[in-house]
């Protein structure tokens, strides 16, 4: 399993998630600024993700759904903010409507991205920024956190697909 680290600090409303990938930054960045490898690991198992709009560029919108086991559609949109190729980048990220627009009720989170070179491969932490301990405690109630590991689980088998095709 990728995942080496989840990190909970409930006081000041983050999630860290640290993962390492046997791969160089650049492969591991490509599988965020495409959509199309994107949507093949950003959903768990069995709630793939399908992305209708993404562009990894500052200002640009997102929008995606998952789609459960049982069918049901689940929208999320980001909002991204700030990139570094093929260091980092940071969004705004919310459940949406099927227009890909924000659900004020649920709130927004700030996720930052960081890519870093670590012996022959790349760390990747991700930084989640709640608006509350309620919202980051709500979110942890969804499976968030099992979730995104599951769903960071699936990014060595890509890889791996991937460099076989190259």
């Amino acid at each position: 399993m990728p995942v080496l680290a989840v990190e909970k600090d409930l006081d000041r409303h983050l999630l860290t998630v640290t993962a390492e990938f046997a791969a160089p930054v650049e492969r591991v960045w490509a599988l965020y600024a495409d959509p199309r490898r994107l949507e093949r690991h950003w959903g768990p198992p069995g709630a793939p993700a399908t992305f209708v709009r993404h562009e990894l560029v500052p200002g640009a919108r997102s929008h995606y759904y998952m789609t459960g086991p049982d069918g049901e559609r689940t929208d999320g949109m980001w909002i991204v903010r700030e990139v570094d190729a093929p260091r980092s980048f940071e969004v705004d990220d919310a459940f949406a409507d099927e227009h890909g627009e924000p659900k004020a009720e649920t709130g927004f989170m700030r996720m930052r991205a960081d890519f870093a070179p670590v012996d022959g491969g790349t760390r990747v932490t991700f930084v989640s920024t709640f608006e509350s301990t309620e919202q980051l405690q709500q979110m942890l109630e969804m499976g968030m956190e099992e979730g995104l590991t599951l769903a960071m689980g699936q990014i060595d088998d890509l890889l791996a697909e991937e460099g076989a095709s190259v």
